[in-house]
């Protein structure tokens, strides 16, 4: 009998966490499986996924640059994957039909509110970037009822695009980084990819207050450079997207095999290997 496969796809993937994650899930619920991380650039994704579905495969999670490619394979979709029109999570049914969702979003909420009791309910946001990352996280954060959302970008009109494509979520105003002199936000989320290669869009100054909170989606062993930004401008908090990557992959975790795993174990266990190096 074959053992129900589980990976994700991406590229480049060699760093990924998502194994040892889902194999720490599998081994706390007692669910039995195998997830690995495969290497597949957007141009081998359909012979790759149709590959993965013959060969047993039951699940699937997609990274850079496959969510765009995913959201147009699948033949159902949850809300929140139609809203961000991207998919990071893919289940086969069982009739063998493929549901996509993106659980990005959910991940980032349940780490800010959950684990760090961070309150998006009539905070002021900031979301820095308009691409994918952007647009997977603001349904969920929307849902939290914020008083208001600003996205800034570098292209000006990405921004204000995406904000018109979520005006009916609540207060949303699309801009460029020059319009955010004089703002304060309560919450500022680095969805941009940029602070891995340590840089950083064009900040002004006082963005913060002393109870502000800055996130970065982005995770690394060591602070990325708008970590480093939020502690130099005095953040109440200063956070990474370790747990969001963690709880993200308990919604898709839970998605297929219907069982909830404990997150607060296995970032625990993230945490000490990052120390260690």
């Amino acid at each position: 009998m074959s053992v129900d496969r589980y990976a994700v796809f991406g590229h480049p993937i060699r760093h990924s966490q998502s194994p040892f994650i889902h194999r720490c899930f599998a081994e706390q619920t007692g669910q039995t499986l195998t997830y690995e991380a495969i290497d597949v650039p957007a141009e081998n994704f359909g012979r790759a996924l149709a590959d993965f579905l013959a060969h047993s495969g039951r699940g699937l999670n997609c990274t850079v640059p496959l969510k765009e490619l995913a959201f147009q394979k699948v033949e159902q979709l949850t809300e929140r994957a139609r809203f961000s029109k991207a998919v990071n999570t893919i289940i086969v049914q069982q009739d063998g039909t493929l549901s996509g969702d993106n659980t990005d979003g959910v991940g980032l909420v349940t780490d800010l509110v959950s684990n760090h009791q961070v309150n998006l309910h009539n905070a002021r946001v900031l979301i820095l970037g308009a691409g994918g990352a952007a647009r997977g996280i603001i349904g969920p954060v929307m849902a939290q009822s914020p008083v208001s959302l600003y996205i800034a970008n570098r292209t000006v009109s990405k921004a204000k695009k995406l904000a018109l494509e979520f005006m009916q979520t609540g207060s949303i105003t699309g801009c460029g980084f020059d319009d955010l002199a004089g703002l304060q936000f309560d919450i500022i989320l680095n969805a941009t990819s940029a602070s891995l290669s340590g840089q950083l869009p064009p900040l002004p100054d006082n963005l913060l207050h002393s109870a502000s909170c800055c996130y970065d989606l982005a995770y690394a062993n060591t602070d990325t450079a708008f970590v480093k930004w939020a502690k130099a401008q005095g953040a109440a908090h200063c956070l990474d997207g370790l747990g969001m990557l963690v709880e993200q992959a308990a919604e898709a975790f839970y998605q297929w095999r219907q069982i909830r795993p404990d997150t607060q174990s296995v970032i625990a266990k993230l945490e000490a290997k990052r120390k260690t190096g």
